[in-house]
């Protein structure tokens, strides 16, 4: 394995170690972890957190706030490959259709589980939603 190969690999390792050890940092706190200011102790503000009744509403809604980012990029890729020229008109028709397909069957899923498409647009703080915003 080559220097440029090896430094290449070892920038990927801190990544994701960079990207676990940033993910870890969201876990509720364990008991031990949190501060205790007399009588009134409380998890940090930027803990998660988690209510076991709900857990299985909000994973579907993370798996199809994933799903909708994943949906809206294919559709600005495909609007960008049409500007350019790139397709057929049969493509275009094809690729247009499979994309209402994927959003009635994203607006079903989030029916099915008491969702709206407004619930999939998570907020991030500072940055702001993840999401655009409707048109």
């Amino acid at each position: 394995m080559g220097t440029s190969e090896a430094e290449d690999k070892a920038r990927r390792l801190q990544e994701v170690a960079d990207a676990a050890e940033r993910a870890f940092r969201l876990l509720p706190a364990a008991p031990e972890e949190l501060p205790h200011h007399g009588a009134r102790s409380r998890a940090p503000a930027h803990r998660i957190n988690s209510d076991p009744d709900t857990v299985e509403r909000d994973l579907v809604r993370l798996v199809l706030t994933l799903v909708e980012l994943l949906r809206q990029l294919m559709e600005r890729q495909a609007l960008h490959r049409v500007d350019q020229g790139d397709l057929t008109e049969e493509q275009e028709e094809r690729l247009g259709a499979t994309l209402m397909v994927l959003h009635d069957r994203m607006s079903a899923l989030c029916a099915q589980y008491g969702l709206r498409m407004e619930d999939l647009n998570l907020d991030l703080g500072p940055l702001g939603t993840l999401l655009p915003p409707a048109d």
